[in-house]
């Protein structure tokens, strides 16, 4: 059964819900005056009345003692640190997730199709999708009950887009790309744009043609200005609960696993395979016809060049220093090949002198 989608919101006028609905609703402990009125989500330096903030980061533990939110959410080990009313949880982030999808649901929309929008007479749209204006969806597009397709959005033709999709303005799907259920495409995002296959003859480039597509699960949510490109024979695929953030590059025939999440500016070269349940961090790159296997954490800017075997956590950058730190360290690096050969030769030297220390004796 597929998550139930929040409900949404008719207006922009905030919710006043109380802290032990909060509770309820969220699975979480609730400590203090449970009729404590809760408006919005806050952080804990900005928070004022009506606000609801949360502890996750122990950076932050100081600015417990002076929000002025109405309540917080905190893990068991700090409860002794506040007096205001709060709920209590293992993950206070997760709990936080959940207080905001409440709180802030998404405000609903009237279906139907804009007046302006340009759309097939082969598209099969139900009554309970909106089409915003200067859309455009090619034929045979079917969109999926209560799907929102943006303003400026195009579909290109056969393109199938699922139950409660929500595209945003100025999305482009090209021919014959399925978004599954619930998925969530931001504005500029380009899903199924040509792979770059090129084959070289006589100093010229040939195109190769790129037949394949770009099939993304359920509960998928691609970032801003992203680009996924579609597959040369098989087809490019993301598996359900797949998390990309904005201006992320994937190349064409590549698949990643189940709720794996990876952070902006990562570009992934063609036919990599990712596993499940993966984490990578912004600009990392990620080299072409390899694979990371499932449970694997990629650090934010490592360059991963050849197949990860093991899974673990991988990090292939220089922490932070001065200029003058890295020039120092930078100069050593420079060196380090020059010194692995002084190293060889002394080590040929010692060999050749064993024999003759044994005569010796």
């Amino acid at each position: 059964m597929g998550k139930a989608s929040p409900p949404p919101r008719t207006d922009n006028a905030p919710l006043a819900i109380t802290l032990s609905e909060l509770a309820a609703r969220t699975g979480a402990t609730l400590e203090g005056d449970g009729a404590t009125l809760i408006l919005r989500v806050a952080t804990l330096e900005s928070a004022g009345p009506g606000t609801i903030a949360f502890l996750a980061n122990p950076k932050y533990r100081d600015q417990l003692a002076q929000t002025r939110a109405a309540a917080v959410i905190l893990a068991p080990n700090l409860v002794g640190r506040t007096d205001l009313p709060r709920l209590v949880s293992g993950d206070p982030y997760v709990t936080y997730a959940k207080v905001a999808a409440i709180l802030h649901p998404p405000v609903a929309q009237a279906p139907g199709i804009h007046a302006a929008a340009v759309v097939s007479a082969k598209a099969r749209i139900p009554a309970s999708a909106t089409v915003g204006a200067n859309a455009v969806l090619g034929d045979d597009v079917v969109v999926g009950e209560r799907a929102r397709i943006g303003a400026g959005t195009v579909l290109g033709d056969a393109v199938t887009i699922g139950e409660d999709v929500l595209l945003h303005a100025n999305v482009t799907v090209y021919d014959r790309c399925v978004i599954g259920a619930r998925s969530i495409v931001h504005s500029g995002a380009v899903i199924g744009a040509d792979g770059f296959g090129m084959a070289e003859e006589a100093g010229i480039w040939l195109k190769i043609p790129q037949v394949g597509r770009v099939v993304l699960g359920t509960d998928v949510e691609v970032g801003a200005n992203t680009t996924i490109d579609r597959g040369a024979i098989d087809d490019t695929v993301l598996e359900d609960d797949v998390k990309l953030d904005n201006q992320i590059q994937v190349g064409h025939n590549c698949r990643i696993g189940a709720h794996t999440a990876i952070a902006g500016c990562t570009g992934i070269a063609g036919s990599a395979r990712i596993g499940r349940n993966v984490q990578i961090g912004g600009a990392a790159m990620i080299g072409g016809h390899l694979s990371i296997p499932d449970n694997t954490i990629v650090a934010g800017g490592t360059t991963v060049i050849s197949t990860i075997k093991t899974p673990g956590m991988y990090n292939g950058s220089f922490p932070q220093m001065t200029h003058r730190e890295w020039t120092y360290a930078a100069s050593h690096v420079r060196k380090l090949r020059s010194l692995a050969d002084r190293v060889a030769e002394l080590e040929r030297a010692l060999r050749a002198q064993a024999p003759r220390k044994e005569e010796s004796r």
